[in-house]
């Protein structure tokens, strides 16, 4: 059941979404901290990366059915 709030149907974003939000991020702050070296995400992009998986994680909460 959706938590309805302001307008918003809130609904829990599904498993593969998760997951890709989840992985985006270790990886992200692997690269910073851990130092480990990820061809795509480089240190400059580190923020970047979190950006994004922010965004995909919150397009699986707003958006019904992703």
């Amino acid at each position: 059941m959706p938590f309805r709030r302001g307008g918003f149907a809130l609904t829990p974003p599904s498993v593969v979404i998760f997951l890709i939000s989840l992985i985006l991020a270790v990886c992200a702050l692997l690269v910073r901290y851990a130092h480990v070296s990820i061809p795509i995400i480089t240190p400059s992009r580190v923020f970047d990366v979190l950006a994004i998986a922010y965004v995909v994680l919150t397009a699986g909460v707003l958006i019904r059915g992703v």
